[in-house]
């Protein structure tokens, strides 16, 4: 008998394997170009064809992946991009890297992972190894995989082929942590299959950290957010309990980080945002019910992260009434619009729901965000004001949402007529200026 992790092992070391990495968005290009980079060919397949228009142009739409990495990769012929997923058939380890949104149920969609997969039984074959990246429920890879896989292909997984999930951990923006030394949890449905699946990535990873199943890696990526997850909600609750009692939450947390043991620095914020800590525990929760389990502590940090945007147009309508003009036709511009510092990423940012709340209420709104020149949510569309100077000026108040290290708030500051600041970045500038509330 055809001994495949043997062949698939001595492949990977003479880099003559062939890897399709199936979605090339913000985990699935950084990865492709790892590959590419450690000597590999690798082919891309995304179904959006304008974004492989934008990679043959030689350009990058993922922060992390310079766009002459993306042109010299692809002119030296070890990354090819294209939307046709019959090139899985020549391939001898495939990844997926496809979105798993919630519903607005809070129900996952495993939408994007079953397309992927019902391509990639097409293609299937001996001698393949094939991960799964894509965040979702302890089970996925082999209830939802395996079975699929293996049903009319006659395979047998952890000899004929090999199934592994490996969660991404992806902090765009990030320089100091990226795809190749940022640790590659890995989990195969047999030993055999997380050996060659470890064995894989470790030639262009720095550090792979085999587990025991495929389902321990799933659920260790939903430990590591649902710990920020439920902590962030922690802080916020405590932020607004620091409201009631007349305290100042940020200097309360300040003090509480000198503590050099037991205590972790977490910071108060206008909601939660990206593409995983709003989003993955939610998963879980959503698991443990068909186990008759309430995840408790998640449903209540949940709760809490969700609601921080209505209580920040509290802040904001309470801090109107103070300098007695009403929120409704008050000219209100929000500063920054990303979910975290210094990336183009709106995913799940709180400020599409404060936006969306303040013009309910009929505030005029504007917002500026050098990474974000425009904006489609629901039924509202924005575009990011010209001129920053100009737009604080003219504004009734000012909501930082998004601290962007490129912004001078002394400046801003200066010419705000009122500002609530849901981040502290105005500092110590703000802290006793009658203009600024801080959250």
């Amino acid at each position: 008998m055809e001994n495949y992790q043997e062949e698939l092992q001595q492949k990977f070391q003479n880099r003559s394997a062939k890897i399709a990495i199936l979605g090339l968005g913000y985990v699935g290009l950084p990865l492709a170009t790892l590959f590419a980079e450690s000597g590999f060919e690798v082919t891309g397949v995304e179904p959006n064809l304008s974004k492989i228009e934008t990679l043959n142009r030689g350009e990058s739409y993922v922060q992390d992946v310079p766009s002459h990495k993306v042109k010299e990769l692809i002119q030296s012929g070890k990354l090819k991009p294209t939307g046709d997923f019959s090139v899985i058939k020549d391939a001898d380890a495939v990844s997926i890297c496809v979105p798993t949104p919630l519903r607005k149920t809070g129900d996952p969609d495993l939408s994007f992972i079953l397309v992927a997969t019902d391509e990639l039984v097409k293609y299937v074959h001996p001698g393949m190894v094939i991960v799964l990246e894509s965040t979702t429920y302890p089970g996925t890879t082999r209830e939802i995989l395996l079975p699929k896989l293996t049903e009319n292909s006659g395979l047998e997984v952890g000899e004929d082929f090999f199934l592994a999930f490996s969660p991404e951990r992806v902090d765009p923006g990030r320089e100091d942590w990226t795809t190749y030394n940022t640790p590659k949890v890995i989990g195969g449905i047999t030993p055999a299959c997380s050996e060659i699946a470890s064995f894989w990535y470790e030639q262009a990873i720095q550090t792979v950290v085999p587990v025991s199943s495929a389902e321990s890696a799933e659920m260790a990526k939903l430990l590591e957010n649902t710990f920020r997850m439920i902590n962030i909600g922690l802080v916020n609750e405590m932020a607004i309990m620091c409201d009631r009692l007349g305290l100042d939450v940020w200097e309360i947390i300040d003090a509480a980080a000198t503590k050099p043991f037991g205590y972790m620095k977490f910071t108060p914020g206008p909601g939660l945002g990206g593409h995983c800590i709003p989003i993955d525990p939610l998963y879980l929760s959503w698991k443990l019910k068909a186990l008759n389990y309430t995840a408790r502590f998640i449903d209540l940090a949940s709760e809490i992260n969700t609601g921080m945007p209505r209580y920040v147009v509290s802040k904001i309508q309470d801090a109107l009434n103070e300098h007695q003009m009403p929120l409704k036709g008050s000219k209100i511009l929000v500063i920054g619009t990303a979910y975290k510092p210094d990336v183009d990423d709106v995913r799940e940012s709180p400020s599409l729901d404060i936006i969306g709340l303040l013009l309910q209420k009929g505030a005029e709104v504007d917002y500026h965000d050098p990474f974000i020149p425009t904006i489609a949510h629901d039924d509202w569309m924005l575009e990011s004001v010209d001129d920053i100077e100009e737009g604080v000026s003219k504004a009734d108040c000012v909501v930082i949402v998004t601290d962007h290290s490129t912004y001078n708030y002394e400046d801003i500051l200066n010419k705000a007529t009122l500002v609530v600041d849901t981040r502290n970045a105005l500092g110590n500038v703000g802290r006793d200026d009658p203009r600024v509330v801080r959250l």
